[in-house]
């Protein structure tokens, strides 16, 4: 069957095109041609909103010209983004680049977990869509631990070197586009995130939980992203440029293994002791790591990456629980829609926080902040204590 090829390919596109040398080293390029931290850090922020902008257009699109050629346009949008952010010299190529990479996001966005799941309709093995969208997702994380060494190394040649290799496997996710095969079972689906709006809305003003679950899940991913990208700016201060990739493989590699046996986990120890426990430890780890600069701070920092892959899990998985089944797309697209538009802003504040205070001290506030999400989440999951009814004294 030819479509069973899309299972190779689709493990291949998202390695290459997650395949990124320039990760590490991000922040710093951006930083550098645009003059500020804050500056650096609106490229990111600006890749964000264009994803929000473009996420209904683009998703009414996969629906009427197909899930493959969708990738193409996605991966052509990539291959963009890359040689504006390359090109560079000004702020400007870099805002343009920017916005090429938030299209390409919102082409792969839904698109192609549509993709892989209409692949497997067709060959009748829809029930293992968990266990292949495992394995072809795995290979993100593993790109990237490999590019992060690879760009660190380059950047010793200049920062620039790097965004223009970094143009070369994108350029090769093109072409594995090109080479997809469209399935002939096509699953409908929502095109426009507004479809059901108001009774999506309605669900989360009359669900609390829903709400602070949304809530910290908001600030957790604008907090945590953000602190993330900019996170090589602090690095650089204890590491010289070419190890800047080390602790970038250090935190995929962990993050896979955190992905790899969450569910185990989550079943084991449940949501609350793994989600609370590990936001407390690791935002323990990274404040003593920035108060108490060694060495080894940025490898430390970076192994708290093990509770990643469980985190996001049981984020996930909770707020699954809360959506309604007849608008689950819809309100996962709001809450994602939030977490955008949250990482934009905070990601820019914390640039600007950056270029005031220093790079440690607002990593130190951010870490901070974070404890904002963890109480949200501590307040849904706390274990509730059950009333035991009163013992009657027995008569006679």
């Amino acid at each position: 069957m030819l479509v069973a090829r899309n299972l190779r390919l689709i493990s291949w596109f998202n390695f290459w095109a997650d395949f990124r040398p320039y990760a590490p080293i991000a922040i710093l390029y951006y930083s550098q041609v645009s003059g500020s931290y804050a500056l650096g850090m609106s490229i990111y922020s600006a890749a964000q909103l264009a994803q929000s902008l473009f996420e209904v257009p683009t998703g009414v699109l996969s629906d009427r010209v197909g899930r493959k050629q969708t990738v193409v346009y996605g991966a052509v949008a990539g291959v963009f983004a890359l040689t504006f952010y390359a090109i560079g010299g000004a702020y400007l190529p870099l805002l343009i680049g920017a916005i090429f990479e938030g299209l390409a996001r919102a082409f792969y966005s839904g698109n192609n977990d549509a993709l892989l799941y209409d692949t497997l309709a067709e060959m009748e093995k829809r029930e293992s869509f968990q266990e292949y969208l495992g394995r072809t997702s795995s290979m993100y994380q593993f790109a990237l631990a490999i590019s992060a060494v690879l760009g660190s190394l380059i950047a010793t040649i200049s920062f620039q070197t790097v965004m223009w290799v970094s143009v070369i496997p994108m350029v090769l996710a093109f072409i594995v586009s090109l080479r997809l095969v469209e399935p002939k079972v096509h699953m409908k689906g929502s095109g426009n995130i507004y479809a059901h709006l108001a009774t999506a809305f309605r669900n989360f003003r009359q669900n609390p939980r829903l709400r602070t679950m949304s809530v910290a899940w908001i600030l957790s991913y604008a907090i945590g992203e953000s602190s993330w990208l900019i996170r090589s700016a602090f690095i650089v201060t204890l590491w010289p440029v070419w190890a800047i990739g080390i602790a970038q493989m250090i935190g995929n590699a962990t993050a896979a293994i955190s992905f790899y046996f969450a569910g185990r986990l989550i079943r084991r120890f449940g949501e609350f002791r793994l989600l609370i426990g590990g936001m407390s430890i690791s935002e323990s780890i990274n404040i003593f790591g920035l108060l108490v600069p060694t060495v080894i701070s940025p490898a430390l920092m970076a192994s708290n990456s093990i509770f990643f892959g469980v985190n996001t899990v049981a984020k996930n998985s909770l707020m699954q629980r809360e959506f309604s089944d007849e608008q689950r797309a819809t309100m996962g697209s709001l809450s994602s829609f939030g977490g955008s538009i949250g990482f934009a802003v905070f990601s820019f504040l914390l640039g600007g926080l950056a270029d005031r205070i220093g790079i440690t001290s607002a990593l130190v506030v951010a870490a901070l902040l974070s404890i904002i999400p963890m109480v949200l989440y501590a307040r849904v999951l706390r274990p509730q204590k059950v009333d035991m009814p009163a013992v009657q004294p027995l008569e006679g």
